[in-house]
């Protein structure tokens, strides 16, 4: 599943995200951040053709765990995976490359 324009109505929980296989990214956001609405062209031009990565969209914030459970501070989060397991990630991505270098460090 490439790209992803909306948030999941009920995130996975951790485990369910550790015991995921292939290459991940998990974003952590909100509809209304303006940092998320900025990067959203960045994230989808990078993820749009990619079917070889599962992208799931988390909205984060108050009472929300699994943002927790990765350290989110900040909007949008970018955490890439393979094989469940935290390879890199992007804090409030600026430009294309950033994203793109960072699926190459969980692509195959």
């Amino acid at each position: 599943m490439p790209y992803s324009a909306q948030h999941l109505a009920q995130p996975p929980s951790r485990d369910d995200v550790d015991r995921l296989t292939g290459a991940t990214v998990v974003e952590f956001g909100t509809p209304w951040c303006g940092h998320c609405q900025r990067a959203q062209p960045l994230i989808e031009n990078a993820l749009k053709d990619r079917a070889d990565i599962t992208h799931i969209k988390v909205e984060d914030g108050p009472g929300q765990r699994l943002g927790r459970t990765f350290g989110v501070k900040l909007w949008p989060t970018l955490v890439f995976l393979k094989n469940g397991k935290e390879v890199e990630r992007l804090v409030r991505p600026q430009v294309a490359t950033e994203v793109a270098q960072a699926l190459q460090t969980i692509s195959d």
